[in-house]
């Protein structure tokens, strides 16, 4: 049995009132999108977040975002359908659960924590302290589910309505 034959490519020869090349594709090139709307502010943002140099020392503790009402209430909205991210358990806040909860903050932007049932006011106190020590603010609690809030830095993901409109 004789291998088979495969002729060597040639390239075609130029038509005749085309000022192409003769190996030129006479095909357009492949359109490569750049993305989505949403994806183009997003990298806009982060642009001009990696341009922004400070003019003054920037605040060393950061300050939870302070929210109007129309604002929770468009938080409590996009709330809704979450799952809690972050279950306390009998060892109440450690120093291990504030910082997954910054993390989840910061990949997440709105979380909801789930406590330990029990006593409402020491609930209350542990919602209020995590919220503190991450430095978001505390959209609402319901029973022993909060929901909690902090805008990314530098690509926000939610975008809430202004204060005063």
């Amino acid at each position: 049995m004789s291998p088979k034959h495969i002729p060597a490519r040639r390239s075609r020869p130029a038509r005749p009132g085309t000022d192409r090349p003769s190996g030129a594709s006479p095909y357009r090139p492949k359109r490569v999108r750049a993305g989505s709307e949403s994806a183009r502010l997003k990298r806009k943002q982060a642009a001009q977040a990696a341009r922004h140099v400070p003019d003054i020392q920037e605040p060393a503790t950061p300050v939870p975002p302070a929210l109007s009402e129309k604002q929770r209430r468009h938080l409590r909205g996009l709330a809704h359908e979450l799952k809690p991210v972050i279950r306390l358990g009998n060892a109440g806040l450690t120093e291990a659960v504030a910082t997954e909860t910054a993390r989840a903050l910061h990949d997440h932007e709105l979380i909801k924590v789930k406590g330990p049932g029990g006593d409402r006011e020491a609930r209350d106190v542990l919602f209020a302290e995590l919220a503190h020590r991450t430095a978001s603010a505390l959209v609402y609690r319901i029973g022993n589910v909060a929901v909690l809030y902090r805008p990314n830095a530098t690509v926000r993901k939610i975008i809430i309505p202004d204060a005063t409109a």
